[in-house]
């Protein structure tokens, strides 16, 4: 097609994919960041003597950055390391097991630490890769909302399927129904965190996210998570992308019900097309017209976020790896009490992400970046949050229950982010980290569109949007929005 000027606003890891792809396709593009670096959530920051990713901290699917790369057909590489380990998990208990990527390894010591029958274990592997092979094409690699893609063999064969994905059951029924210790229950269950989600609520189908690590395997970039901003910035930028740095979109113009151009704080910029990477609720109720307003889509349920604390620890703990889970106590009132009471809990699941397992340079020699993210509800208040140094307290002593330590006389530097910071500084909405929730049964057909039906040239990608949060999903929403604006040709 003709070369095309498009602004892409933000440069999130999805945005930054749509400027290598729509670059390489031949047009203008300007990304217009209100930051004054790029990557959104997927960013970094060095603190003291210590390197920190800020957000995202799970690499799978890298071949969608190797894709990428060959779209470029530049001939740089991006690097990084296949893991042994997924995670280690800690039970309040003193019970710990190492999910291995070894389907045998792993089968083994969820048998001997939780009583499993190996076979569960494989039957639960075998479920999630079905469940993925049915459905990614369909949902994950595609648009839902163009009947035309529903017309071919890939969904008459999920139809015919369809008994085999458990679309009646919950995320927790179906992994009930499979395991009988509720420790095991509840290391399937986390992955519905992985979309800010409520495996309580969140339909069986979301079991295919373990699919990813378990089944397709476990990887870690040699440079840390920010490796692939860095990565995806520089490809862009050589295929003569354009970056506007330190400046906000004020409008996105329309005129006639069709895309002109947007408004900045430096001013405006003409395009014959807009690819919005920023939050859709902050999209239409910052930048677009009122009348445009979805309220059906907006109000939905959103996902969780996060309370993070960054803490260089002068001590290296062997007992640790890359991802490490402290469960807490009792995993459905946990859930119960992030969705239903819109609150933290006291006795919260905790994650620790340590780049220097990986990276020695994170850290100093004998010290560790300490990566340390509860969940939490998003912020609707849209007030600072008053509950981190309580939290702090709850997570401090977690860590030194499990792991029979004294953190904080090992702590020598700290920064934290909490919803409200997280807001502040990406405009998602209420700092929820995936956009909607996926706690409904239709979840994949209830997330926003890729493309505009009442905006011509005006197009989604990102975690707000289909097919939904996280890097993978992210690079994969900017795929199907290069593929909509090349199909206009």
């Amino acid at each position: 097609m003709a070369q095309k000027r498009i602004v892409i606003v933000g440069s999130g890891v999805a945005g930054l994919a749509a400027a290598v792809r729509l670059s390489a396709a031949g047009h203008r593009v300007t990304v217009v960041e209100a930051n004054d670096y790029v990557g959104g959530k997927l960013t970094s920051k060095n603190i003291g003597r210590y390197r920190f990713d800020m957000g995202p901290s799970v690499l799978t699917l890298p071949h969608l950055i190797e894709d990428l790369t060959k779209v470029s057909r530049q001939d740089d590489k991006f690097e990084y390391v296949t893991l042994d380990k997924i995670c280690n998990y800690f039970y309040e208990d003193g019970t710990n097991l190492i999910a291995y990527v070894d389907k045998e390894k792993f089968a083994t010591e969820v048998a001997t630490k939780l009583g499993e029958t190996k076979q569960s274990v494989y039957e639960q592997l075998k479920y999630s890769a079905t469940a993925y092979e049915l459905t990614s094409d369909l949902f994950m690699q595609q648009s839902l909302h163009k009947l035309s893609n529903f017309l071919n063999l890939k969904t008459a064969k999920a139809l015919w399927n369809i008994r085999k994905l458990k679309l009646g059951k919950t995320m927790n029924e179906a992994n009930a129904a499979r395991f009988k210790n509720k420790k095991t229950i509840q290391l399937f269950n986390r992955f519905a965190t992985y979309n800010g989600s409520d495996p309580f609520q969140a339909p069986a189908l979301i079991n295919i996210i373990a699919h990813l690590e378990h089944n397709i395997g476990a990887f870690a970039p040699k440079g840390g998570m920010h490796d692939i901003t860095k990565h995806l910035h520089t490809l862009s930028l050589k295929l003569g992308a354009e970056y506007v740095m330190n400046t906000r979109v004020l409008k996105i113009k329309t005129q006639n019900d069709q895309v002109s151009g947007v408004v900045t704080t430096a001013g405006e910029i003409a395009a014959d097309m807009v690819v919005s990477d920023a939050d859709i609720k902050h999209v239409y109720t910052k930048l677009l017209d009122p009348k445009y307003y979805p309220a059906k889509i907006l109000n939905q349920e959103k996902s969780l976020s996060g309370l993070i604390f960054y803490w260089g620890i002068k001590k290296e703990f062997k007992e640790l790896g890359l991802h490490n889970i402290l469960f807490g106590d009792d995993g459905e009132k946990e859930f119960k009490t992030v969705f239903g009471e819109k609150r933290p809990y006291e006795n919260p699941t905790t994650y620790i992400n340590i780049t220097s397992k990986v990276t020695p340079t994170d850290a100093p020699t004998g010290c560790e970046n300490w990566f340390v993210m509860v969940n939490v509800p998003h912020n609707a208040s849209a007030q600072p949050i008053q509950y981190v140094q309580e939290m702090r307290k709850h997570i401090v002593a977690k860590i030194n229950r499990i792991l029979k330590t004294d953190i904080e006389s090992y702590i020598e530097i700290e920064d934290t982010q909490d919803p409200y910071v997280i807001e502040q500084r990406t405009s998602s909405s209420g700092g929820s980290l995936y956009g909607n929730s996926s706690n409904n049964k239709f979840a994949a057909f209830l997330r926003h569109a890729n493309e505009s039906s009442r905006i011509k040239n005006m197009y989604f990608c990102g975690g707000s949007v289909h097919p939904g949060g996280g890097i993978p999903l992210g690079l994969l929403s900017a795929k199907i929005v290069s593929e909509m604006i090349a199909g206009k040709g």
